[in-house]
């Protein structure tokens, strides 16, 4: 998988691994299957749920390098 940025789509990177799912649980992000959800950038949902989005990139980079 290339590399996660904040501007990639929620919908894509799940698509490409749902393990990374929980990642987003883990903010608060409880609601992945709805459309909108889907359709957000990781910047726009760590907006929303109040968190640093270059923490959570760093989290997903990481687990689709392992």
């Amino acid at each position: 998988m290339e590399k996660i940025t904040k501007d990639s789509l929620i919908g894509e990177v799940l698509e490409k691994d749902v393990d990374l799912a929980k990642y987003f649980f883990e903010i608060g992000m409880h609601c992945l299957g709805c459309p909108s959800a889907r359709s957000e950038t990781i910047e726009e949902a760590c907006q929303v749920h109040g968190v640093d989005c270059n923490e959570l990139l760093k989290k997903l980079n990481d687990a689709i390098k392992a």
